[in-house]
């Protein structure tokens, strides 16, 4: 077996067995990736490592790869980020549990993408230590990630300006195809397009122009990335937000 190092965010599991798991991770050496874990449900020895395998978190590893196996295996996996409250916020959590979903989903390619991977390492820490904001979080991750993806909006923003959702582009008229987000939710692509991660509490929105932004940033998803339809966690993020 080959042995390599890496680092790696977790997107999903899957139990296997009795006590043992599959981790879908996105990794910095071959994209996403699937490591089978065994005994992690074990009562003697393993059970504590089950902690690391929750949405969102980051691992430091020592992966082994195998020509006759699909999946890889750790040697050694530990903590990659010391998270102080992600874990133990309730609102957090739910972001992570959407963030992972959406790149479980969205993320497909056995390739290595720094930029991709960079960016969503960099925003597991941004998550965990902002202080406020947190509300805004989700809607500012999806926009950005639109950049790693291919659709970021192309052009600059004029106040009044539609989004053609097709076209990726902002508009001053309303689109006649319809695939457009109107003015105040293309206004508020701008401001997440802008905004540093830190200040996301200066975006002022209440609960309903939240669901709504979210709403019309599913769609523009949607044109694009069909899998984006079996996003669960979404009906829990209107719930809390």
């Amino acid at each position: 077996m080959k042995s390599y190092k890496g680092r790696g965010v977790v997107l999903h599991t899957l139990k296997y067995g009795d006590s043992s798991m599959v981790v879908y991770l996105l990794t910095d050496v071959g994209g996403r990736r699937s490591y089978m874990v065994q005994g992690v449900r074990s009562t003697r020895g393993h059970g504590s490592k089950l902690a690391l395998f929750q949405p969102m978190f980051t691992l430091e590893f020592e992966g082994l790869e195998s020509h006759r196996q699909e999946m890889h295996r750790f040697r050694e996996v530990h903590s990659g980020q010391v998270l102080q409250s992600l874990p133990f916020d309730i609102r957090k959590s739910t972001v992570a549990l959407f963030m992972a979903e959406v790149l479980y989903r969205l993320v497909r390619e056995s390739e290595p993408n720094e930029a991709l991977f960079d960016f969503v390492w960099s925003s597991v820490g941004a998550l965990d230590s902002l202080q406020e904001g947190t509300a805004n979080f989700h809607l500012w991750f999806l926009v950005n990630l639109s950049r790693l993806l291919g659709f970021f909006p192309g052009n600059g923003y004029a106040e009044g300006d539609w989004f053609d959702v097709r076209e990726g582009l902002y508009t001053p008229l309303q689109p006649a195809h319809g695939l457009a987000m109107n003015p105040h939710d293309a206004r508020i692509l701008r401001d997440m397009v802008e905004c540093d991660v830190r200040c996301l509490a200066e975006i002022g929105l209440n609960r309903r122009e939240r669901v709504d932004f979210l709403g019309a940033l599913l769609g523009y998803y949607g044109y694009h990335l069909d899998a984006i339809h079996a996003v669960r966690s979404v009906g829990i993020l209107r719930e809390v937000f």
